[in-house]
């Protein structure tokens, strides 16, 4: 395994939730991070900024970067760029966590979300990952990990929510395609996803019942980790389930994770466009009208 040691990486989305936890896991290692979101003041009901991150992170024993950046922008992301080689000297890793949801069909989706998850879900992998590449190429151990799914076109996933799931899908998509493309530069290009709900205050509004057979953010990161510690392209082109991956590097324990101990290992909730392996997993994830479109 690869050392994330005095490595730069460079998180979207990382003011909280999914994004805070893979920022701070990789801290751990001695990674420099880039805490990069729009959210640069404290939210009325959502806790965490780049700067409280940034924070976390030193405290976890890496450096921290906080910039703020609205991922649609080509300007931001320049300046992201600019700023990050300036203070560590290059770019090793981007993780393309920032997303935008709306869980509704074709005729109840208005044109202005489904612009913003094209913009915030697909297109913004494919500006970061185009900015970041002339960096990436000189690192010894590129890595590019997009929290994106496996592609499934049962007609579960597309029938209510196509809009959302065209958005998602295309980041899977180009994920393959980044992969086979910059296979000459020796980066990794990898997509990850849960396989259960992970419990974040950005679900809160979901419900009780969806955050109590939830995971934590934990298994996400742990699993981030340890992609990024791959080492060359050892991985590489695959869209990958957190728990599974986990299973491939010997962990066999995941009772850690859960976010209510108390619920038995039938009630996790499956998240969206992952099939119940077993009988451990039931029920689908809950109609959802809308998400906070960054974290």
């Amino acid at each position: 395994m690869s050392s994330l040691k005095n490595k730069t990486i460079i998180i979207t989305g990382a003011s909280r939730g999914i994004g805070r936890e893979v920022a701070l896991a990789c801290a751990a290692e001695g990674a420099n991070i880039v805490i990069a979101a729009k959210s640069d003041q404290p939210h009325p009901t959502l806790k965490g900024t780049i700067h409280s991150v940034a924070k976390e992170v030193e405290e976890a024993g890496g450096q921290g970067l906080a910039i703020k950046v609205d991922v649609r922008s080509e300007e931001d992301v320049d300046n992201l760029i600019a700023k990050t080689v300036e203070t560590f000297g290059g770019i090793d890793g981007i993780i393309n966590n920032a997303g935008a949801i709306a869980l509704s069909g074709v005729e109840s989706t208005p044109l202005k979300k489904l612009d913003l998850m094209m913009q915030i879900n697909f297109r913004a992998v494919f500006l970061l990952s185009q900015k970041a590449l002339p960096h990436l190429k000189k690192s010894e151990n590129g890595h590019i990990l997009s929290f994106s799914p496996p592609l499934d076109l049962d007609r579960s996933w597309i029938r209510n929510h196509a809009p959302y799931t065209l958005t998602k899908y295309g980041m899977s998509m180009l994920t393959l395609g980044m992969s086979d493309e910059f296979k000459r530069y020796g980066i990794a290009v990898n997509a990850l996803w849960p396989r259960t709900v992970i419990r974040t205050d950005a679900i809160a509004f979901a419900g009780k019942e969806t955050m109590e057979r939830a995971r934590t953010p934990k298994i996400m990161a742990d699993a981030a980790l340890a992609v990024l510690k791959t080492q060359g392209r050892e991985v590489t082109g695959q869209l990958l389930i957190d728990e599974d991956f986990l299973r491939t590097q010997g962990v066999e324990e995941f009772e850690h994770y859960r976010a209510n101990p108390e619920f038995t290992k039938k009630d996790l909730m499956q998240d969206l466009f992952v099939q119940a392996p077993d009988a451990y997993v039931k029920g689908p994830v809950p109609p959802l009208a809308g998400w906070p479109d960054d974290e």
